[in-house]
């Protein structure tokens, strides 16, 4: 982690007081540097980690393991002593993987290791065999306007790149996204794409996809990275490339979730909020440890090193664990219709897994950002450098930015290395440095609790 956490905390107390900024007190930043040096010594991030991983595992939304996994949060945030602790009914159409496979059958058969894309249809109980229409990234299958993928299962090699922030990710995505309508508009009987990940394990990556209106849905898988490497080599023998393919699965199925909220009520501004979240749900393959259980500890452990402070904010400081960020955003949706009359100073979310935070940015009125520049100098010792004003908060939280025209903050990860487990089996406990966590924590709990001193408002946003 290059300098110590006790240099770190040295380095913290010598910033306090160069600047008192326009909206903070001293009192404020004294209590910022007074966190700060809490979560070194703070394990509780990763111990909730650990239990969640542990006594609950995977929990796609709307399972059995769901349901554990809203129950658990509860029980949790109840005994760290939050106020206003409680579940709100998120309805959801949830999706259910069953039995997969596929090989390849010629020219030279082979077994493939795949998973099935979250939404995706089943091909026929006995499967269904086809030539592979090869395609090396989602545009080129865009700018085929032959026949090439009738009647055959289009195969997407779309690589990702390997980038700090999620960048990499961001371009890559769209083939599972969009990859199975552009295919069954070509008249293809099946998709599948390289995993949407930067490994080399021969694991598949999965992943919510969906389909177009007024388009044929057609069955949508991912294989592992090494498998798309082979299915590439194949190419240059000018030989029919054949899969078979069998793929269970059940989607629309009613059911229900919740969105788990706990609070530290404000004192004169109490009626505006300061809204940390991170998402509760997971994939089902693995026990979703950096996805997104690393965020569910890290922002309950800043809250409650904020709680155990002695000090009462003036905003409410409101921890919401959302559901089903992965397959259809219902927990964000159902909080931005609840609560979008309510004032937030800013929306934020951990959902990049548990690597050093090395960057601070905001989007928030041009007013507002001699504090965002204040916050910046108490978190500078943690080596987090300020950025723009153009931040993305997480996933859920940059829904409701949009939705709502709310501000934001954004604490961005070092997410090296978080797309080589990412929506796949090998998402465990052992992926997490337990310092780590706790230099997140100390950046949420800083930056949080010195805006929601400000005298200055965040917002009101310009509407998009």
């Amino acid at each position: 982690m290059g300098r110590s956490l006790k240099h770190l905390s040295a380095a913290l107390a010598l910033c306090h007081g160069l600047t008192l900024a326009q909206g903070l007190s001293a009192a404020d930043l004294q209590t910022s540097t007074a966190l700060a040096r809490a979560a070194e010594h703070s394990g509780l991030a990763y111990e909730l980690v650990d239990s969640l991983v542990t006594e609950i595992g995977p929990r796609p939304a709307g399972s059995a393991n769901d349901a554990r996994a809203v129950a658990w949060a509860l029980a949790r945030l109840k005994a760290l002593g939050f106020a206003n602790v409680r579940a709100e009914e998120v309805p959801l159409r949830a999706w259910k993987r069953g039995e997969a496979h596929a090989h390849l059958t010629a020219p030279f058969p082979q077994p493939i290791v795949m998973a099935a894309l979250g939404n995706s249809v089943a091909t026929p109980k006995e499967g269904l065999h086809a030539e592979i229409a090869y395609y090396a990234d989602l545009e080129a299958l865009k700018a085929d306007t032959s026949d090439r993928a009738k009647g055959r299962i289009v195969f997407i090699n779309q690589k990702t790149e390997r980038t700090k922030d999620a960048r990499g990710y961001a371009r890559a995505v769209a083939a599972r996204g969009a990859g199975p309508a552009e295919a069954a508009k070509r008249g293809a009987v099946a998709l599948a794409i390289r995993s949407i990940g930067t490994d080399r394990d021969r694991l598949a990556h999965t992943g919510a996809t969906r389909y177009a209106d007024g388009v044929v849905a057609i069955p949508a898988l991912a294989v592992s990275v090494p498998d798309a490497d082979l299915i590439a080599r194949l190419q240059r023998y000018g030989k029919p490339v054949k899969m078979h393919l069998s793929l269970q699965a059940e989607g629309g199925i009613a059911g229900t979730s919740h969105n788990v909220i706990a609070e530290i009520p404000g004192s004169d501004k109490a009626d505006e909020i300061v809204m940390i979240g991170a998402h509760l749900d997971s994939w089902d393959l693995g026990p979703g440890a950096v996805d997104d259980g690393a965020g569910v500890g890290i922002v309950t452990a800043a809250a409650k090193l904020m709680l155990d402070s002695g000090a009462k904010p003036r905003r409410t400081i409101r921890v919401v664990l959302f559901a089903n960020e992965e397959n259809g955003f219902d927990g964000a949706l159902n909080y931005a219709d609840k609560y979008k009359h309510q004032v937030h100073q800013f929306v934020g979310e951990s959902d990049l897994g548990a690597g050093l935070v090395y960057r601070f940015q905001s989007r928030v009125r041009p007013e507002a950002l001699p504090v965002v520049r204040a916050i910046a100098e108490q978190l500078a010792p943690l080596g987090i450098a300020l950025g723009s004003n153009e931040g993305a908060p997480g996933p859920d939280a940059s829904f409701l930015m949009r939705r709502n025209a709310w501000p934001a903050l954004e604490l961005s990860q070092d997410g090296s290395d978080y797309f080589d487990w990412h929506h796949t089996a090998n998402d465990t406990l052992d992926k997490i440095d337990p310092l780590k966590l706790r230099q997140n924590v100390g950046a949420w709990a800083v930056m949080s609790w010195l805006a929601a001193q400000s005298d200055i408002s965040f917002g009101p946003m310009p509407k998009p």
